[in-house]
C-alpha cells in the first residue's frame, strides 16, 4: 500500500521528517508532494524544496519527491496511492484536517486519510513559526534538517551559529 504526503514544505521540519521516517516503516512506498499552490508566496522556490526534501529522505527506502497542482485526490489516483497522510500536531489541526479529508473521501470514496499525531518533541513546529525565528536571526537548527538550516540562513542573510 501507497501513501500520499502532501504539503507546502516551506520549509520542511524536523516535525514532518519524523512523520515521513515513520510512514515508511507503515507503508510499501511514501510520496511526499509539494502542493504548487498559487495563492501562496513561497520563502523557496519549488525545486528548492523539491532538493530539500530529497535530501533529508535521501536515507529512507520507498520514498520519493514530487509535485502537482490541483486536487490532492487526482495525484493520489495519479501516483496509486490508497491513503493521504496527515500530521496532526494539536486539537486545533483537527478540525481543518477533517474537513479536508472529508472532502477528499467524498470525491473519491476508496482514498483514505490517515493522521498521525507529531511527536511531542515536534508538536511546537511549523513552517511559519521556523521562518519567522530564522528571520530574525534565532538558531532553527534543533527544528529543521540541517540542509533546511543552512538555506534558511542564506535566505534572511544570518551568518552560521558558534561551534
Amino acid at each position: 500500500m501507497r501513501a500520499l504526503y502532501p504539503g507546502s514544505f516551506d520549509p520542511l521540519t524536523l516535525g514532518h521528517l519524523d512523520l515521513i521516517e515513520r510512514a515508511s516503516r507503515l507503508f510499501d512506498g511514501v510520496r511526499v508532494a509539494v502542493l504548487q499552490n498559487p495563492l501562496k508566496q513561497p520563502a523557496f522556490p519549488l525545486e528548492q524544496r523539491l532538493e530539500q526534501i530529497s535530501a533529508a529522505t535521501a536515507h529512507l527506502k520507498g520514498v520519493e519527491v514530487g509535485s502537482f497542482d490541483g486536487l490532492t485526490v487526482d495525484y493520489a489516483r495519479a501516483c496509486d496511492a490508497s491513503v493521504i497522510l496527515r500530521g496532526l500536531r494539536a486539537l486545533s489541526d483537527f478540525e481543518f484536517e477533517l474537513q479536508i479529508a472529508h472532502t477528499n473521501k467524498s470525491l473519491d470514496p476508496d482514498l483514505e486519510t490517515l493522521f498521525l499525531a507529531t511527536g511531542v518533541n515536534h508538536s511546537f513546529l511549523s513552517s511559519s513559526v521556523v521562518k519567522e525565528v530564522a528571520r530574525f536571526g534565532g538558531d532553527v537548527s534543533h527544528m529543521v534538517p540541517e540542509g533546511v538550516a543552512q538555506d534558511l540562513r542564506r535566505l534572511f542573510n544570518r551568518p552560521s551559529p558558534p561551534g
